[in-house]
């Protein structure tokens, strides 16, 4: 499994294309299965997006009053964020 925001991107697109596949949604099921991926994926991915936002408001705010690092409690990876 990938772990950055681009790949989140990428997840909700692929569930795009599984809706939008007509031959396979026709198939018994495989309708409301989709369905019920697609609201899963999208409530995971709004809070993925959620928790990224909330970590580049930090980013911001700590920039805005100079200091040059991110506490851990933010970071998105396990990297170190000085510059």
């Amino acid at each position: 499994m990938k772990n950055k925001l681009s790949d989140v991107n990428d997840y909700l697109f692929e569930q795009l294309e599984r809706l939008n596949d007509d031959e396979t949604l026709d198939e018994a099921n495989n309708f409301e299965k989709e369905i019920k991926r697609a609201r899963a994926i999208t409530g995971v991915t709004s809070q993925i997006v959620q928790n990224a936002k909330v970590a580049l408001d930090a980013k911001k705010y700590l920039d805005e009053a100079g200091s040059e690092s991110l506490p851990n409690m933010f970071l998105l990876d396990n990297k170190d964020n000085t510059k």
